[in-house]
């Protein structure tokens, strides 16, 4: 509908232009279409008269007047009013709304899809955690965000990749094969021998049996075998890896996330990309030598100073081999780089992104785009939960799958915008009443299901599609209408969803929806004898069934038939 009414807007703007109101060189403005906060002030706004006065010299008002007169005929438009100080707001008729509830169950699964994107290829890296022990929630609240911004970006058009990005080396790394290395010695936390840096969780013991048993991981189409000598640190670092990285899939594959590309930090110097990384950047002429380091002149490119990016003792600072896996983005056809983070890697950015410009290959500034997410606060019976079983130090994400649900679990953690701090309630997700958000909306799904069971059950003829549209008309009442006005924001919540990069925004339309669908519900009786009315509202409740699957999909939340 607001794109209807863009394209009506523009045919008057050129017809301003044909008629000489408009000089023939005056580009057509960036003017905006929105919904006012209430239908008082009509269905849709636009400012574009006022952003035409200028090059029109003109009073805006006049030319909104003028502009007003020049747009096409439409039998989508009831009337339009002039208000402040150049506004026009344009009040639909009934029409335009019960055509969208038409379009809705026609177009089915693909209603609210647009394509925006065109078909370019978008690269999104979520949770990226180091294969060190169990996913913790906020691994949980990265991998829903992801996942949810890879389907909101497909269903806008883009050619979306996911992206995990193991980062199977370093000294986290050496200390998960020490840590097994002690337990498959008979150590544990507290001994004297036992190392300091060590990962006391009780997930560790689990790694070291199956090492000790000679058990085969298999991970991403690779098979590791546990060469079951407890001296070969080697053996015990590429088994531990391999077993947590098994063992962090199969949590997200509890909660319905997986990826199309898993990406090792460790491959970058098997094939000499992060050494390749760095001679382009010396060739660039954006580094420099100083007291044995080299350094990386970040501080041309918006950093607050420069970066070693070798140490004095030949290796590599973190953020050089992050600088390398981008290049590598770039280079395997990444139009556009999304990468979800924890806001504690806030300050690696600036220096991802200078070194990226200082390799002059061409990378566009502020590529990657980031999405930071801010810390869960887990609550149960009014307190913070903190422990886990398995992992000792913190709740991990298949407890929290387990005692509150998948569907649930995904609703809380994206139910908010990613930079803002989330408590979740397992007493919440798990109750079964109005107040759950999640419930409440899978049950308005489950609840139109059930009406359409219904039909037959009472006596009356099945619920035919093509009989519910002819009879749409019939449907003007305001509770009606309003229910379809809130129908009718779909397309343009996902719209909008893609271009901020905020899925949240899936989430609190459904609310609204589910609202707007049940108050409509409870108040108009729908098994009726009349048989037009029972259709057109049989056709009305099935559009917002369809609406509800589609938006629940891009969250990736189950739309059950029965609750």
């Amino acid at each position: 509908m607001k794109s209807d009414l863009r394209a009506l807007i523009a045919q008057g703007i050129d017809a301003l232009r044909q008629a000489g109101t408009l000089p023939a060189a005056a580009a057509t403005p960036d003017f905006t279409v929105e919904r006012p906060k209430t239908r008082e002030h009509g269905d849709f706004a636009t400012n574009a008269a006022m952003l035409l006065a200028k090059p029109a010299r003109s009073n805006p008002r006049a030319l909104a007047q003028a502009l007003v007169q020049a747009l096409p005929a439409s039998t989508d438009i009831a009337r339009v009013e002039i208000a402040g100080p150049g506004f026009i707001n344009f009040h639909l008729a009934n029409a335009a709304y019960q055509r969208e509830v038409v379009t809705a169950l026609t177009q089915g699964a693909s209603y609210g899809r647009n394509a925006s994107g065109a078909g370019r290829t978008v690269g999104v890296e979520y949770v990226s955690a180091n294969p060190t022990g169990p996913l913790h929630v906020g691994h949980g609240r990265a991998a829903v965000i992801g996942d949810c911004l890879v389907r909101v970006l497909a269903a806008n058009g883009w050619n979306t990749r996911r992206e995990f990005y193991y980062n199977d080396a370093g000294v986290q790394i050496e200390n998960l094969a020490r840590s097994t290395f002690a337990r498959l010695h008979g150590l544990k936390p507290g001994d004297a021998q036992w190392p300091q840096t060590a990962y006391n969780g009780d997930y560790i013991i689990e790694v070291a049996d199956a090492y000790r048993r000679g058990e085969c991981v298999e991970v991403e189409g690779h098979t590791v075998t546990a060469a079951g000598d407890i001296e070969d640190l080697d053996a015990i670092r590429r088994f531990s890896v391999a077993y947590l990285r098994r063992e962090q899939n199969a949590d997200l594959a509890a909660f319905g996330v997986g990826f199309d590309v898993y990406f090792l930090e460790s491959s970058l110097y098997a094939s000499g990309k992060v050494a390749e990384t760095v001679e382009l950047l010396i060739r660039s002429g954006h580094t420099y030598e100083q007291d044995g380091a080299l350094w990386l002149k970040s501080t041309d490119y918006g950093d607050d100073k420069d970066r070693v990016m070798r140490k004095s003792d030949g290796t590599y600072t973190y953020f050089v081999p992050d600088v390398a896996y981008h290049l590598s983005k770039w280079q395997r056809g990444y139009q556009r780089a999304i990468t979800e983070l924890g806001a504690d890697h806030h300050g690696s950015l600036a220096r991802v992104r200078a070194g990226l410009q200082a390799l002059d290959v061409g990378i566009p500034k502020g590529w990657p785009e980031y999405v930071l997410h801010q810390m869960v606060t887990v609550m149960r019976g009014g307190e913070e939960v903190k422990l886990s079983k398995r992992a000792g130090s913190y709740l991990t994400l298949r407890e929290l799958i387990e005692e509150a649900g998948a569907d649930a679990t995904r609703w809380f953690l994206i139910a908010r915008k990613p930079d803002s701090q989330l408590t979740f309630d397992i007493d919440l997700a798990r109750e079964q009443s109005k107040d759950n958000p999640v419930f409440y909306v899978q049950y308005a799904h489950a609840r139109v299901c059930s009406l359409l069971r219904r039909v037959t059950e009472k006596g009356f003829a099945a619920y035919d599609q093509a009989a519910g549209i002819a009879a749409l008309p019939t449907l003007t009442d305001e509770a009606s209408l309003t229910l379809m006005v809130e129908l009718s924001r779909y397309p343009e919540v996902v719209e909008a969803a893609g271009l901020a990069l905020e899925p949240h925004a899936i989430a609190q339309y459904l609310r609204e929806l589910a609202y707007a669908f049940q108050a409509w519900y409870d108040g108009e009786p729908i098994l009726i004898e009349d048989a037009d009315a029972r259709n057109a509202r049989l056709a009305l409740a099935m559009a917002v069934r369809q609406v509800l699957a589609n938006a629940l999909d891009l969250l990736g939340i189950g739309a059950p038939e029965r609750m």
